[in-house]
């Protein structure tokens, strides 16, 4: 597992941190997820989606109890970049304030967004 990109972003007093990673194996998504529970204690939900392409293609994501699709939103992300041995990891601190549906699925995907371009900076 390696690390490539991490921002933060508030939305209504919401704070997002967001995650990109890059994979040797689907499998590590596990130890990410314990990392981000460790390091972000007070967040209600620690969603992702991992793309693993090697030879078999292995997709999958979590919503973790939030509204709006998040896990969905980050694959779509993921797809979109045509990342395919990466896991995108965005945990939310819940800051008093509903964001409804639509608007925790833009705050995912403007997190995750910001995560791969954030990367692309760097790269």
């Amino acid at each position: 597992m390696n690390e490539l990109s991490a921002v933060k972003m508030v939305v209504k007093r919401s704070r997002f941190f967001a995650h990109l990673y890059l994979l040797d194996s689907p499998e590590e998504i596990e130890r990410i997820i314990k990392i981000h529970r460790r390091e972000y204690k007070k967040a209600c939900h620690h969603c992702y989606a991992l793309r693993f392409i090697d030879g078999n293609e292995t997709k999958s994501f979590r919503d973790d109890g939030e509204v709006g699709h998040p896990g969905r939103v980050l694959m779509e992300i993921l797809e979109k970049h045509g990342l395919d041995k990466h896991a995108l990891v965005v945990s939310r601190i819940f800051g008093g304030v509903k964001l409804g549906v639509g608007g925790v699925s833009r705050a995912f995907r403007e997190a995750g967004e910001s995560a791969v371009e954030n990367w692309h900076k760097t790269d």
